[in-house]
């Protein structure tokens, strides 16, 4: 997960938000979550938003289960042309619902949380060496596009958890993953360095923890 303009599949927008938010600590969001319908309104009201003038970076997050096409129509001059210092992420449940002209201009990732463990088949809240280096195995010709949502994954799995120290740090390298993964590093360091990273993280907590 990064920030930028985007569009993001998601079963959780707080959960979505949240993890948004906590990849930077100089940027202002304004969220505006509408769960049964985006309106013309509320598009007018991010476009108001986006019309004052910021030096700091405004990340605008619109998110909805239901974006009817005159909705989308409406923000695309916006997503076209968008003003200095601003950002835009839409968040909704389906990728069917995003108009294609939407989705030239915007990329689209998906993060899933409800089911990942089940998913995954890897029980990231109790990872140890062996169950990641397994994991690792299984997934050798894994390709990168699979790779993606199986990182998305983990780092979701890892946040509901709550058994990881997920700084700032750890978040943004967990955003650089999926980065590295679309300009063609191996799907499998990748994989590697985000299982190591979360167990490293899980002994730091366990230590402080018998040190308290």
């Amino acid at each position: 997960m990064r920030l930028g303009s985007q569009v993001i599949i998601t079963d959780d927008f707080e959960r979505t938000i949240s993890q948004l938010e906590a990849l930077s600590t100089n940027h202002r969001f304004v969220n505006i979550i509408k769960e049964d319908g985006f309106l013309v309104e509320d598009v007018k009201f991010a476009i108001e938003k986006a019309s004052i003038a910021s030096e700091e970076t405004v990340v605008i997050i619109m998110a909805s289960k239901k974006f009817s096409d005159v909705v989308q129509n409406r923000l695309l001059k916006i997503l076209e042309e968008p003003p200095p210092n601003k950002e835009f992420i839409i968040l909704a449940t389906q990728k069917a619902m995003i108009l294609g002209t939407i989705k030239s201009r915007l990329p689209i990732s998906h993060v899933q949380y409800h089911k990942t463990e089940q998913n995954l088949d890897l029980d990231i809240k109790n990872l140890t060496l062996q169950t990641a280096y397994a994991f690792i195995q299984q997934h050798q010709r894994t390709s990168i596009q699979e790779m993606k949502i199986i990182i998305e994954s983990i780092i979701a799995a890892a946040v509901k958890s709550e058994n990881y120290r997920l700084d700032f740090k750890t978040l943004e390298l967990f955003s650089d993953a999926v980065s590295v993964l679309n300009v063609g590093s191996s799907p499998q360091f990748v994989l590697s360095t985000i299982l190591l990273k979360l167990l490293a993280n899980k002994k730091s907590n366990n230590l402080s923890r018998r040190s308290s």
